[in-house]
This record gives C-alpha cells, sequence and structure tokens, in this order.
C-alpha cells in the first residue's frame, strides 16, 4: 500500500472521531461549534503539507487553501475540490468506533455484539458487491460520517500527494471545506471570490464511479391550519379539528408523488413534520423535482390545495410560507460539460466505470453553481449515509484519491 493510500484511510479515521454533527436548530453559522475541531485539525495538516494561501473561517467555520501550479501550468484553469465537515442530524456521531473488516467475506457483518446490531446483506444487497474488499463500519450505535469526512480525507490525500510530488504537472488546484451542508446551509458564508476556481467538484457523492450533475430542485414550505377548538360533547356544525384539516389537505396531493413510490428523476411532496391541536397545527413539506416546469407546477398544485380549502373553510383556515431552497444544477452544468467529460475520462484511464446519475437531493455544488462556480458532484466511495449502517469501501476510498489526481491533470489540456 502506497503511502497516499495509508494516508486517506489515516485521515479519514482520524477525522470520523471527530464529531461535527450540525443541528436543524441552530440560526448560527456553523449550527454546532464542534463543527470547528474538525476545522482546526484540517488547518494544523494543510499547513504541516505546506499547503500555500491557508485561510479559516473563524466565524463560520470554512477552510480554504491552495496547492500552487507546477512550473508552466500558471495558465491552466484552476480547479476547485470541496466537501463538507459535518454529519447528519438524523443519527448521533459522538462516539463513533470505526473499524476495518479486512477481506470482507459476502456475509452479513456483525456491527455489535453485546447489542446484536447485525448488517445484513438482505436488508442492503449491494454489500455482496464488495466481497475480497475492506469496508469500515461503525459499533452500530452511531453513523459513520462517511458523509462527507470520506470526501474530506480524500482531498486531503490528493493535495499531500501532489506536495510530495512536484513531478506530476498540474494547474493551480483550490481546496474548501464547508460547515452545515447537511441542514442546507453549506453555502450561506462560502466566498467563491475568495476561493478564486475556475471549476470545482465536490466530492460528496457514493458508490465508486457515481458522478453527478443534476439534483432536485427544490422548495420548503410551511402549512398553518387554524382550527375552532369546541368541547367534543357539543362540536356539531361548530368545531373545525385543525389536525383533520391538515389530514385534508395531505390527502388532495397526488398519493403517486410521494418519496415512497418514487425514483430516479420522479419528484414528490414530502410531509416531514405534523404537529398540533384541534385549535391549531403546523405541517412542513419538502418539494421536489429534477424538471424545473413540473417543479413550478408542483408549488403551484400545493397553493391552489390551500386556496381551495380556503373557499371552503374560509380566508385564512390555510396559511402557506413557501420558499425556493436550491436549483438543479444540470441549468449550469450543460455550459461546461468539459467538467462531466473529463471526470467521466479520468475515470475510465483508470478502469472505473462511469455512472452518471441524478442525486435525488442536493449539494453545495447545486447552490455554489448557481453562485458562478459551475461545481458537479463526485463519488466517496460510502453507503449507506445518514444511519447506523453507514460503510465506506477502504479500496474504493484510495482509488479516488487517484481519480482526483488524474482529473487535475486532465486540465493541463484544456482548451
Amino acid at each position: 500500500m502506497g503511502i497516499k493510500m495509508k494516508k486517506v484511510i489515516e485521515n479519514f479515521l482520524e477525522y470520523v472521531r471527530i464529531d461535527t454533527q450540525s443541528s436543524e436548530e441552530s440560526l448560527e453559522t456553523p449550527s454546532t461549534q464542534k463543527q470547528h475541531n474538525l476545522a482546526e485539525v484540517l488547518v494544523r495538516q494543510l499547513t504541516d503539507m505546506g499547503a500555500e494561501e491557508i485561510t479559516y473561517d473563524r466565524k463560520h467555520c470554512y477552510v480554504y487553501a491552495s496547492v500552487p501550479a507546477s512550473k508552466g501550468c500558471e495558465d491552466v484553469p484552476v480547479i476547485g475540490f470541496i466537501a463538507h465537515m459535518d454529519t447528519a442530524p438524523a443519527v448521533t456521531g459522538e462516539g463513533v468506533k470505526p473499524r476495518i473488516v479486512e477481506n470482507y467475506d459476502g456475509k452479513d457483518i456483525l456491527l455489535n455484539q453485546e447489542k446484536q446490531i447485525i448488517m445484513r446483506v438482505e436488508d442492503f444487497p449491494e454489500l455482496s458487491s464488495y466481497k475480497g474488499k475492506r469496508l469500515i463500519v461503525t459499533d452500530g450505535t452511531t453513523l459513520l460520517g462517511a458523509d462527507d469526512k470520506a470526501g474530506v480525507a480524500e482531498i486531503m490525500a490528493m493535495a499531500e500527494e501532489l506536495l510530495l510530488h512536484p513531478e506530476i504537472s498540474h494547474g493551480k488546484v483550490r481546496i474548501g471545506f464547508t460547515p452545515d451542508e447537511e441542514v442546507g446551509a453549506g453555502a450561506d458564508h462560502f466566498d467563491v471570490k475568495l476561493f478564486g476556481a475556475d471549476y470545482a467538484y465536490t466530492v460528496d457523492g457514493g458508490k465508486l464511479g457515481e458522478l453527478e450533475y443534476e439534483n432536485f430542485n427544490a422548495a420548503g414550505a410551511k402549512v398553518i391550519i387554524h382550527g375552532r377548538s369546541v368541547h367534543p360533547g357539543d362540536a356539531k356544525d361548530k368545531m373545525r379539528n385543525a389536525i383533520l384539516m391538515a389530514q385534508e389537505f395531505q390527502s388532495m396531493l397526488p398519493v403517486s408523488e410521494n418519496p415512497m413510490y418514487t425514483c430516479e428523476y420522479e419528484g414528490f411532496f414530502h410531509l416531514d413534520q405534523l404537529n398540533g391541536t384541534v385549535e391549531e397545527a403546523k405541517a412542513e413539506y419538502i418539494i421536489r423535482d429534477h424538471d424545473r416546469i413540473k417543479f413550478e407546477k408542483k408549488k403551484e398544485l400545493f397553493l391552489q390545495t390551500g386556496a381551495f380549502l380556503n373557499s371552503r373553510y374560509g380566508e385564512g383556515t390555510f396559511e402557506i410560507e413557501m420558499k425556493d431552497s436550491y436549483y438543479n444544477m444540470k441549468e449550469i452544468i450543460e455550459g461546461h460539460m468539459h467538467l462531466v467529460d473529463y471526470a467521466k475520462e479520468a475515470m475510465e484511464e483508470l478502469e472505473i466505470v462511469p455512472v452518471v446519475v441524478p442525486i435525488r437531493g442536493g449539494t453545495d455544488g447545486a447552490r455554489l453553481s448557481f453562485m458562478g462556480l459551475p461545481c458537479p458532484n463526485l463519488c466517496t466511495g460510502g453507503q449507506n449515509f445518514h444511519g447506523r449502517f453507514e460503510y465506506a469501501c477502504a479500496d474504493e476510498m484510495e482509488r479516488i484519491v487517484d481519480l482526483l489526481i488524474k482529473i487535475v491533470e486532465k486540465y493541463q489540456v484544456f482548451n
């Protein structure tokens, strides 16, 4: 195993032990101060390896750095690589205990003997494709943090390899690490001008070979339903049960356009949270579609549903607050398809099969693309993100380091 290969796994095992879970409740950036704990480690490592132009935004928890261009490559486009430091709020990231399953046998993996937590092939059939590989897993009580500390580790290993080997010819490379991607705020304070890259890639995907330049158009909506509470013994023709009216609202949305029944390019309405009383109920939704026209029609239907029910129950009974979150980066990337073409060529040269798939979600890259930094998404080698059965393939992570270097080399012939 080469030095760079040892380094990416060594980095990753260190990073996942640092709790960087972000919070949906906080209005601050970063949403949790503990994200600085990883940022400080990265700044120290970047300094030690000899990276240049290191900037640590201590207020908002962003880290930027450069690998200088090789002699004669100063005019090559500046390529950036970006990953996020936080982990999802869905499952705790405190006390992560990673371990490497060497030469995985393709069978169920006992994660925790005491609690009898088992990752079963029956539940995760893709596991069988990793037979003979090295898998990094948890003890089943936390998430792993491959999303996106695998991406962070791979970018750091790439940077160190380029700095240690000046004979690798390349243009200037910019590195960026962000907080709060998991709560939708990763790009809020990203300084595109300071970053100074012409183009970039987020390294925040899944299985080796995945390459993504399409994502959902996204909106969030809150429905506030005003009911009328009356003693149930005397409620006839008087009570308006806000909880039941919220259910009525939901029943008017297309049943087939529920995330439980959709895949690939199919969009959805997702009731994410519902709480309330007879007097008042609040429902929170996310609305998604890859197609911009279908996305706008979904939002229109949502608003029309509220308007119809207001005509039935009285104006103001249903209040709707709606806000767009991000858009499909395909609109931007289609004007810079060299980003996709070079990534595919680099994969093929490394005998990696490119798998171009749409993201059924969003990344920092989606927002950054609309902020002037075209930014598709690359694989990390992780699987089962945001849960106790998250894992990463060490062999794939090592190959992704080579992939990042190969992409950088590709831009020497950019025209």
